[in-house]
């Protein structure tokens, strides 16, 4: 008899602590006040792995980070460019309403301005964007900052590790930021020489436990930026790795990157500077004193160019979601096209609403994403979504060559975005992101004539797929976890 009694009080208990356990963790998910289908996908999802749920999301779930916006700064890097403000205002007096309005949101959203440059150009694939960066390295005379979230000890990375040092020893200052997580190879054995030589090395949330009181490896730095004497800058979607050489990997990954000259370059690095102090908890006392050689003053003949750009960043340290709500206004005011390239294509709501309301009102809505993405879960998710767009008009392509990882966006003929965020929820909302947007014809032609260049390698996707019963339900399956993916 007491037997029995014990296995029931266990039973109660044990039921007891689950139900508080739920109790528990559904409060703590719901005060984070989150879109209500990501909320129920924690707490379903988390409901199903008592106790270890908990740490899961301790570890890996949403959280606010303060990340500290220099308004000084800031004020100072606008104060350096009189030239540039003006001729701005001349352009936007002819610009048309639907690009003055968007880029109205992008200085709304984050803060950062238009601004113009002399050049930008398009970097068809890593070996061209490398040559292009090292050159640039090569030519530097004050500074080059950089920051990466992958960057591997491998040829091309030690490559670009030695000419660092190379321009350190000459007298170049060199700050290099890495994300501690996607940069995890870069060991204290690779990066010892660098530090030898003066550069200045920081990692981005340090994965090690006990750094912070939560952790913070769920919300990366996945930007790619590079930036020479404040006056040449990169960003796209290229990592420092073989795996983007197709020089020395023949299966190299597709990709694209962007360089911009001229006073644009200045919000890159403010970007990179407010990420450095985040990083480091360095003082900017050193920036001040360097303010004339970070932000080259331009004036009416000096840097001043006819191309409006705009830099746009996003992450977890802000809930407005910049880049995610420049990108959806875009398409909702495209009259002709929206042609979108990216590897990880997982949509919000607003997304998908803007691309099959855009394809449902005549736009010529094109998708172009991978085959097979280096995921498996998330190339199924992204699949789950093909029936809906092609229902609505939307012609999707699969790049099937080899790995695709560009990153673009083009709104009829005046609208273009490269950068280093995904069409998903992860790049919208948990990492730290930067796009460059670039108003008027000059980046848009190019985007276009590379666009119909990698439909030579895809294949267009048809409606009413033929499928096993086992695959669609593991797209459907896939698609439940799109909020966490």
């Amino acid at each position: 008899m007491i037997l029995p009694e014990l296995n029931q009080e266990w039973k109660t208990g044990l039921s007891l602590a689950w139900s508080g356990y739920i109790a528990i963790l559904s409060v703590w998910i719901v005060m984070q006040k989150r879109a209500p289908v990501s909320t129920m996908s924690w707490i379903l999802s988390l409901a199903l792995l008592p106790f270890v749920g908990f740490l899961i999301y301790y570890f890996l779930g949403p959280q606010r980070l303060k990340k500290q916006r220099l308004r000084r700064l800031r004020s100072r890097a606008i104060e350096q460019a009189p030239g540039d403000i003006a001729r701005l205002r001349d352009a936007s007096k002819r610009a048309p309403p639907t690009l003055r309005k968007l880029a109205a949101l992008g200085t709304a959203a984050c803060g950062l301005p238009v601004s113009t440059a002399t050049s930008v150009e398009l970097l068809s694939g890593g070996a061209r964007t490398f040559d292009a960066i090292f050159d640039c390295i090569r030519q530097a005379r004050d500074h080059v900052h950089l920051e990466y979230y992958i960057f591997e000890p491998d040829n091309i990375g030690t490559a670009l590790r030695d000419l660092l040092i190379e321009r350190a020893r000459q007298g170049v200052t060199v700050r290099l930021l890495l994300d501690a997580l996607g940069s995890k190879r870069v060991g204290r054995k690779f990066m010892e020489p660098m530090r030898e030589a003066g550069i200045h090395v920081a990692l981005f949330h340090d994965t090690r436990i006990g750094r912070r009181l939560r952790p913070v490896t769920n919300y990366r730095t996945h930007r790619k930026i590079v930036v020479c004497d404040g006056r040449i800058g990169f960003t796209g979607g290229v990592n420092i790795t073989d795996e983007e050489d197709a020089r020395t990997r023949p299966d190299a990954y597709h990709d694209v990157h962007l360089k911009i000259e001229g006073s644009a370059v200045r919000w890159l690095q403010t970007t990179f500077i407010e990420d450095w102090t985040y990083a480091t908890g360095e003082t900017l006392r050193h920036v001040h004193r360097a303010i004339d050689t970070m932000f080259p003053r331009v004036d009416a003949e000096d840097g001043v160019g006819d191309i409006p750009v705009q830099i746009v960043t996003s992450g977890p340290d802000s809930a407005v979601e910049a880049i995610h709500r420049i990108q959806v206004d875009a398409i909702h005011s495209a009259e002709q096209r929206a042609w979108l390239t990216t590897p990880y294509f997982v949509p919000t709501e607003p997304a998908l609403m803007a691309l099959t309301s855009a394809a449902l009102r005549g736009v010529d809505v094109r998708l172009l994403v991978p085959r097979r993405s280096d995921s498996l879960v998330v190339s199924a998710a992204a699949r789950s979504y093909y029936d809906e767009l092609i229902s609505a008009g939307v012609k999707i392509w699969e790049y099937k060559a080899r790995m695709l990882h560009s990153k673009t966006l083009v709104v009829d003929e005046n609208c273009a975005m490269i950068g280093t965020a995904n069409f998903d929820n992860r790049s919208f909302r948990l990492n730290f992101e930067v796009s460059a947007v670039i108003y008027g014809p000059t980046l848009t032609g190019a985007l276009v004539t590379q666009f119909q260049t990698d439909l030579r390698n895809a294949s267009p996707v048809r409606g009413n797929r033929h499928q096993s019963f086992p695959k669609r339900l593991g797209e459907a399956t896939a698609r439940l976890f799109s909020p966490l993916l």
